[in-house]
């Protein structure tokens, strides 16, 4: 592996544009065991976070060692896109700052309606530019991978450049959601005002203008604004990982931080008298035990770092590298409570291959499942997600509760597909080619926005709970079967305090997993 001599000096004019800029940038590392993938070397100021005040899972604080993720998304505009405040006023892009709050969406029932949300980052690129030229001659300059609203959903300005990768993306007629300053005057100073069902414009024409420009791009607190009249996304990957205090301007789908003394500022921050020894969540942004632990070994030394401190700590995992610290963790739970749980979704080898290629295979993570019920642990397991007409029929169910019971699984959770912006568009086209025969009934499933309905969520727990029983799965307190958490309940990791193997007193109650 070639991971020696391949420094980036704060004075190296080569670096790639903007990461001599990001604090604490050691070098940055590629190598053939991940090809395409580029590791950022970091030395970070502060490894232990405070969720935000706002949220409501059940922990207060998160360690992610790895920041990024290789199927995120780069979405931007040229600087001069006029973008509508929530004064109604315009700004352009390159000049919005954040703080700023200006025009946002969201979806309340079948309607859109226009709200104001604050801006939380704002960084720079230089990428391939793209023109859309728009019925009434108006045209955004944008780059292939930047989306825009339209009735049917989110499209892409472009397909993908390597020809891949099949995503929806726009062409001449397409309609673009869009909406005029009057309908932000009667947003304004109110919770929110809907956008008008016919407030369309008409796309003339996308073509690529054979240059690479600087373009900027935002992230909101609603995931979107409204650019040069249209309603434009954003990643909101970048948007929840900002309160992380890493650079937002990095390329997230193929660029990893790594914050390598996260081990010894842990240890730092837990050693202060004004830590509390609350539960540490680990997991619930980036996967700890994703392939790169292999070479930078960073869980050894966080774990140390909290079991010398007596903070009790909980890890989510889909990576099978866990196993290698099993040993360690089983050591350091006599004197702290430590909570193991494992994410697997899908127990059909073929359908595995086609939607999760990258992740490790369901034998595989069922093998981590014994091996952490025979280091003494507990091990919950988030089923998640589970697919309609794929694999909620009673069969897949009961053939996988049953795996995950035969494997010593010591409760399950069961999470139907969510389907946010970005993931929507990307399995919707997976669909398209794999599945057509499900398409009506996904876009009917899905049509008021990410989640199921209430009613496939009812259906779905009458279906699994008679199954977890069945197979000695139950969860919750008070052993009531508890397999598919409400539509109101929070989407939180399992393992995030649940399954925690307390030295003393009884173990704390199983939480709600979504």
């Amino acid at each position: 592996m070639r991971w020696q001599g391949q420094r980036i000096d704060a004075e190296d004019e080569t670096a790639l544009p903007g990461l001599n800029r990001i604090p604490g940038l050691i070098r940055s590392v590629t190598t053939p065991e991940f090809a395409g993938v580029t590791f950022h070397e970091v030395r970070a100021r502060s490894v232990l976070n405070e969720v935000p005040g706002q949220s409501v899972v059940p922990f207060r604080w998160t360690v992610n060692p790895y920041r990024g993720c290789t199927h995120a998304c780069r979405y931007c505009l040229a600087g001069d896109t006029l973008i509508m405040l929530a004064t109604g006023r315009v700004r352009r892009l390159a000049d919005i700052r954040p703080g700023d709050t200006v025009c946002g969406t969201e979806l309340r029932g079948g309607d859109r309606h226009l709200v104001p949300t604050v801006v939380r980052a704002h960084w720079q690129t230089v990428r391939a530019a793209f023109g859309v030229e728009l019925g009434d001659g108006t045209v955004l300059v944008a780059s292939a991978d930047h989306r825009f609203l339209t009735p049917a959903g989110w499209k892409h300005v472009a397909a993908a450049g390597d020809q891949q990768v099949s995503r929806p993306f726009l062409r001449a007629g397409d309609e673009l959601v869009c909406l005029g300053r009057d309908q932000v005057g009667r947003a304004v100073g109110r919770r929110g005002a809907p956008i008008a069902p016919d407030s369309w414009t008409r796309v003339a024409s996308v073509e690529p203008l054979g240059v690479d420009v600087p373009m900027y791009d935002i992230t909101t607190g609603t995931g979107d604004f409204v650019a040069n009249g249209v309603v434009s996304h954003n990643c909101f990957a970048r948007g929840s990982h900002e309160w992380l205090e890493l650079d937002t301007g990095t390329g997230f789908d193929t660029e990893i931080v790594v914050k390598v003394n996260a081990p010894d500022v842990l240890a730092r921050e837990v050693a202060r008298r004004s830590w509390t020894r609350e539960h540490v969540a680990l997991g619930t942004n980036t996967d700890p035990y994703q392939r790169a632990e292999g070479r930078y070994r960073l869980m050894p030394g966080i774990i140390g770092a909290l079991a010398g401190s007596g903070t009790p700590f909980s890890v989510l995992t889909k990576g099978t590298l866990l196993r290698r610290d099993l040993p360690l963790l089983a050591s350091v739970a006599s004197d702290v409570a430590v909570g193991l749980a494992v994410s697997i979704a899908i127990y059909d080898q073929a359908l595995h291959q086609s939607l999760e290629p990258g992740t490790p295979s369901p034998r595989a993570r069922l093998d981590l499942v014994r091996s952490i019920r025979a280091a003494g642990f507990d091990c919950s397991v988030l089923l998640a997600p589970v697919l309609p007409w794929l694999t909620d029929s009673s069969g897949s169910l009961d053939d996988a509760l049953g795996t995950l019971a035969q494997a010593g699984a010591s409760s399950v959770t069961a999470i139907p597909l969510h389907l946010r912006p970005g993931a929507r568009e990307w399995f919707m086209a997976w669909l398209v080619r794999e599945r057509p025969d499900l398409v009506a009934g996904y876009e009917r499933l899905y049509a008021r926005g990410a989640y199921v309905p209430r009613a496939y969520s009812e259906w779905l727990a009458q279906r699994v709970r008679p199954l977890l029983a069945r197979h000695g799965l139950e969860s919750g307190s008070g052993g009531r079967a508890r397999g598919v958490p409400g539509e109101d309940d929070v989407v939180v990791p399992a393992g995030s305090s649940s399954g925690l193997r307390a030295p003393n007193g009884p173990a704390p109650q199983q939480l709600t997993l979504m």
